[in-house]
Order: C-alpha cells, then structure tokens, then sequence
C-alpha cells in the first residue's frame, strides 16, 4: 500500500510538471482505500498458500468475506492484487523462518511415533519461541558458555558464535526439545533421539540448547538448591540422554 500511495504522488507530481490536467485527489483518495482492504486479504491469502493452508482461505471465502464488508470484487481482482502484491515485494516472500523448521521437524516426529503429541509440542513451541526472540542475547549467551565451557567468553570466540545464532534447524531442535521436556520429562530423550536422528545435530548441542532455554523459560534450580554451572547442568542433561539410550 505505501508503494502504491508513491506511485500515485508520483504521477501527480508528472503531471504537474507535463501541466496536465491532474487527477481529482479525492478520486485517487477513495480509490486507495478501498484497495486497502483488498491488498491486506490478499497478503492472508499469500501467507497462506505459503504455510499450506491455501485450502482454507479459498478465493470463495475470500469474496464473501469482503462482501460482508461491502466490497465487491471478482475473481480475477482477487488474482490480480495478489500479483500486485507479488511485484511490490520483488517476489521475495518465501523467507525462511524458525517457525517453518519447528513445524516440519514437528511433523516428521508425528510420523515417526513420538510420544509426546505433535499437537500439544507445537503450542509450547510457539510459547517458547517467543520467549527466546525476547530474551535472544541472554538465551544465546547461557548457549555460548556451556558450548565453551567458560563463563568468560573471548572475542573471537564469539564472532565464531555467530553462525550459530544464524542455524534455524539448531533453533528448532532446541525449542522442541525444551517444550518436550516441559511437556513430560521422561519422553524428553526419545525426543532427542528422534531429533538427532532427523537433523543429524549431535545429542550434546541438542541438550545444551534445550537447557539454555529452559534455564531462561522454566528455571533451572529447584528451591534449596545451589546455583550450578550451565555448562555442568548441560553435562548432565547429555548424561540423561546416554544412560536411556
């Protein structure tokens, strides 16, 4: 829409200078309003095609819906606005997102037999995914210093860092495995296994990962329990993991 308004202060200003007769603005007013409508159904649309839901916003719910609203527009609209749209945005929509792997390792551990439902693992995903956006630098941080064993990270160690902050699938495994464990603990290492399995990401960052976010989400010490070193309690995760293999 912000293109759209640009292109038609532009052709006004066109033709000002060409000293044509320009376009009553309370036309190109109106006109931009309505489509506003059209171009926000249209970005849900897209957004749906793209996480494979394009079965349910077909284009008849669609029309009805804006015809419930007063708009009145036909299919080839529809298909033209989301090319419209398309243009405006070079046709770079299909980004990759942390979500999009939470959800196909989710679906691959559903096929697999995984104990623990795919259902109830995908709505403590989401929990956690955005606690982790929230708490990005503390969560990545606990992450660095189990992986380096040192509660003192140098530079460039951290600059190595990087890629990891970087790894979606590293992300995705960790989340799943943090919401396993908070969804019933004593599946928690068949989970990781079928994790492992699925991305071939070692069981040790696995672990590690998934305590970095349950230390920042659940906590990591009980009451009447002494603090403990995050690279030892990722030790002693990855020493669950092997006794139950």
């Amino acid at each position: 829409m912000v293109k759209q308004a640009e292109n038609i202060c532009r052709q006004a200003t066109t033709q000002l200078r060409e000293k044509t007769e320009p376009q009553n603005w309370k036309a190109l007013k109106e006109q931009l309003f309505n489509k506003f409508i059209l171009r926000l159904v249209s970005c849900v649309q897209l957004a749906s095609k793209l996480s494979f839901h394009y079965k349910i916003i077909r284009n008849v719910t669609v029309l009805n819906f804006l015809q419930s609203l007063g708009y009145v527009h036909t299919k080839e609209e529809l298909l033209e606005s989301e090319l419209d749209v398309l243009k405006s945005l070079n046709f770079q929509i299909n980004l990759p997102t942390p979500l999009a792997y939470v959800e196909m390792l989710l679906e691959v551990l559903g096929y697999n037999g995984c104990l623990v439902p795919a259902t109830q693992l995908h709505a403590t995903c989401l929990t956690l995914l955005d606690l982790v956006y929230l708490l990005h630098e503390p969560v990545y941080e606990s992450l660095l210093r189990a992986s380096i064993e040192n509660s003192i990270p140098s530079q460039l160690q951290g600059e190595k860092f990087v890629s990891v902050k970087e790894d979606f699938m590293l992300l995705g495994v960790g989340i799943i495995a943090a919401s396993a464990f908070i969804q019933n603990h004593e599946c928690w290492s068949q989970v990781v296994e079928h994790l492992q399995s699925i991305t071939g990401i070692a069981l040790e960052s696995i672990a590690e990962f998934s305590y970095a976010i349950l230390t920042h989400s659940v906590g990591a010490n009980t009451p009447g329990r002494q603090p403990v070193p995050p690279h030892l309690e990722a030790r002693a995760l990855r020493a669950a993991t092997s006794s139950n293999t």
